[in-house]
């Protein structure tokens, strides 16, 4: 079943800035994909497309020139070359030589994995399967539910406060079932927001920021957490709910550096921190807050020397900033133990084939992965079916709030009811949930094996 027809369009995101839209036909029917955007300096990463006319909608953030790459090179290049929409690698690789350069500059990465989500959604179709099981025939793997990672109050970049952290997070790790960990996020999320509004100290009202996360005036990072330790304990699941954090350090690095009071006017540079001062006090917040149980980004994306500071500390050292999806990046730090955690965002990679093929390099190396969400989303799931079927063990997509965000969500639950009791929620297991539920799974087997003899 080759591919009849490609047409793009430009759409918008949930943050109102235009993003690529692509409908893919064959003579089973339409498949429809949009594109996350994740605004970055990056220079690591594949390049987003934009058309920098500022004359211009958004600033020049439009991407009618990407739009164009799609209806008047790629479509037509794919559509002659009557590859079969299941040949994901062939389709990928043939995109990739269209653009013939490094980065995906010619063409725009947000072009080619709009078209690339497009056919992995018609190969499903094709085989008759659904999209997680699809991944999962393409990545050699199971379908596995993810640990959903919560944004519960957003700082940085991300927010109007005073704290430097971008993310405080929770994740459900206690939960039996996805179903329970949104019950578990759902009641924090409650109690958090009423201990907020209750709170003298802090200016209402109390906003809701881009992905669907609190933004509450709080000066320090230290009282972001205490605020979410207090409220899971509220919410009677201390031990079952932990804290993950984003700092995004890039964003207050300067020149070596680390400012955390990058927000202020009045920035001191004798207040710089080394990042050895840095790390102290992410040694001490996890000293006081038991709880934190992963990092994301703590130094700076060129920083490699630091990021092995943490290395030997019981926590998820995550890289978003570090790797941006780069191959050669991912190998260098696994190589020089600059993390053990990889985030994978595909629109910084561009097409499906290497997003599978960073992970299973990560896996390879012991690492642990989250599947995430980008800062501008769509109503389109396909993350969260990429996050099942890639066995990927957790799934970053913002808060328990906007549209855009509980539908990825909402596409687990419906999996996980499909599933039915062949559903595996990784839980506690998700650094390395393969190995971990296929060792429980032996574990059940061999101690019922034991009661057998025992009775006979």
């Amino acid at each position: 079943m080759p591919i009849e027809k490609i047409k793009a369009r430009q759409i918008f995101d949930s943050r109102g800035q235009p993003t690529i839209e692509v409908d893919l036909i064959t003579d089973f029917g339409l498949l429809r994909s949009s594109v996350s955007c994740t605004p970055s300096s990056n220079l690591n990463e594949a390049l987003d497309l934009r058309d920098n006319n500022e004359s211009i909608l958004n600033n020049g953030r439009t991407v009618m020139k990407a739009v164009e790459n799609i209806n008047n090179i790629i479509a037509p290049e794919l559509i002659k070359s009557r590859l079969e929409v299941c040949q994901q690698r062939e389709i990928d690789l043939l995109m990739k030589k269209l653009d013939g350069s490094d980065n995906k500059s010619k063409l725009g990465a947000n072009a080619i994995i709009g078209v690339s989500m497009a056919c992995c959604k018609a190969g499903a179709v094709k085989r008759g399967v659904p999209l997680y099981r699809y991944v999962s025939l393409l990545a050699n793997t199971e379908s596995i539910i993810p640990v959903p990672i919560f944004n519960v109050i957003s700082g940085g970049k991300l927010a109007g406060n005073s704290l430097s952290c971008q993310e405080f997070m929770i994740m459900p790790t206690g939960a039996r079932s996805f179903e329970e960990a949104i019950k578990m996020g759902m009641e924090v999320m409650k109690v958090l927001e009423k201990m907020i509004a209750e709170s003298e100290e802090l200016k209402l009202p109390l906003t809701v920021g881009d992905d669907g996360s609190f933004s509450p005036q709080l000066e320090e990072d230290t009282e972001a957490l205490s605020i979410i330790a207090e409220a899971i304990k509220a919410a009677n699941y201390e031990g079952k709910i932990k804290i993950a954090i984003d700092m995004s350090a890039s964003s207050f690095c300067k020149d070596g550096q680390y400012d955390l009071q990058f927000k202020s006017e009045d920035t001191d540079p004798d207040d710089y921190l080394e990042a050895e001062a840095l790390n102290e006090r992410y040694l001490e917040m996890l000293s006081e807050f038991p709880q934190l149980i992963s990092i994301e980004d703590p130094f700076d994306q060129e920083d490699w020397d630091s990021w092995s500071l943490l290395s030997d500390k019981k926590i998820q050292v995550v890289a978003d900033d570090l790797t941006a999806m780069n191959f050669e990046r991912i190998e260098e730090a696994t190589e020089r133990g600059a993390g053990n955690c990889l985030i994978i965002k595909l629109s910084q990679v561009g097409t499906i084939t290497e997003a599978i093929d960073c992970f299973k390099l990560a896996r390879s190396n012991g690492w642990s992965t989250i599947v995430s969400a980008g800062y501008g989303e769509t109503e389109d799931n396909f993350i969260a079916d990429f996050a099942v079927g890639l066995s990927a063990g957790q799934f970053k997509g913002g808060g328990l709030c906007r549209g855009e965000r509980m539908s990825k969500y909402n596409q687990i639950l419906r999996i996980e009811e499909e599933l039915g009791k062949g559903a595996k929620y990784t839980g506690e297991m998700f650094k390395n949930p393969l190995s971990s539920i296929n060792q429980s799974e032996n574990d059940q087997k061999d101690e019922k094996k034991k009661k057998r003899r025992k009775k006979l």
